[in-house]
C-alpha cells in the first residue's frame, strides 16, 4: 500500500522485530494477541514505511509497566537514531516525563502552555522541598538559643530558616518547603548548614503530575 521496496521493507521489519520484540507473536492471529502485543504490532505497521512524523494517540493506555517501558524505549530510539518526530496525545503523564521535549497543554480547547518540560516545571512547579537530617536532634534548640544550658528536655522545635517553612518532622528528619523563585536551593542549603549540624540532605522537586494539577487548579480559582 505504501510502495515500500522489498529490501527496505525487510530492513524495517527486522528493526521492528528487534526494537519491539515481535518474534514471540509475529505469526499469531490478531484476535489472539494481548493489548500490549497489538499496540506493538500497530506501532511496527506505522513504522514500516519510514515516516518522518509519527502521530500517536494514547500509545501506552491500558498497558502494563513492562509493555509501557518497551513502547517508550522504542519511541526514544526512533527519535534519537532516525530523527523521527513523534507527536502524541496522552493522559499518562509518565509518557510526558519520559518522552517529551516539547509539551502543549490544552484546557477547554485553549493552549495554556507550549514549551519545554523544564520550562513547565519552572513556571508552574516552583514549590520544592529540602529534606534535611540533623546530626543531633537537639541541635535546632541550641542553634536558636546559643549558650543555653543542656536540659533533660530533648524535644526539638521547628527549624527556623529564612525563605523556608518546616512542614513535616520525623525524629531528626525535617522537611522544609520553599519557592525557588524566591530562594535558590543552593542558598537555602547554605543557610540551613550554617545554622544546624547536618548528617544528610536531599532535594525533592514536584513531579510532573503535581505541576500540571497545580496549573489547572490555578485556572479554576
Amino acid at each position: 500500500m505504501y510502495g515500500v521496496p522489498a529490501q527496505r521493507f525487510a530492513e524495517n521489519l527486522a528493526t521492528c522485530r528487534e526494537l519491539l520484540d515481535l518474534d514471540s507473536f509475529l505469526d499469531r492471529p490478531v484476535r489472539q494477541l494481548s493489548l500490549g502485543q497489538r499496540m506493538r504490532g500497530d506501532l511496527a505497521a506505522a513504522l514500516i514505511h519510514d515516516p518522518e512524523v509519527l502521530f500517536l494517540d494514547e500509545p501506552t493506555i491500558g498497558l502494563d509497566l513492562v509493555a509501557k517501558a518497551r513502547i517508550r524505549d522504542a519511541l526514544t530510539h526512533l527519535n534519537q537514531s532516525r530523527g523521527v518526530t513523534v507527536v502524541l496525545t496522552t493522559h499518562d503523564l509518565a509518557d510526558v516525563a519520559r518522552l517529551c521535549q516539547r509539551v502543549l497543554l490544552i484546557d477547554h480547547g485553549r493552549v495554556v502552555h507550549d514549551g519545554g518540560l523544564e520550562e513547565l516545571r519552572t513556571q508552574f512547579g516552583s514549590g520544592c522541598t529540602l529534606v534535611v537530617d540533623l546530626a543531633d536532634p537537639s541541635a535546632s534548640d541550641r542553634a536558636q538559643s546559643p549558650g543555653a544550658p543542656e536540659t533533660e528536655d530533648r524535644s526539638v522545635g521547628p527549624l527556623v530558616v529564612p525563605g523556608a517553612t518546616e512542614t513535616r518532622s520525623e525524629g531528626n528528619r525535617r522537611w522544609l518547603a520553599f519557592d525557588r523563585r524566591e530562594v535558590s536551593a543552593s542558598d537555602l542549603i547554605a543557610s540551613v548548614a550554617s545554622r544546624y549540624p547536618l548528617s544528610d540532605l536531599s532535594l525533592e522537586e514536584p513531579d510532573i503530575e503535581t505541576v500540571i494539577a497545580g496549573l489547572y487548579a490555578s485556572r479554576t480559582e
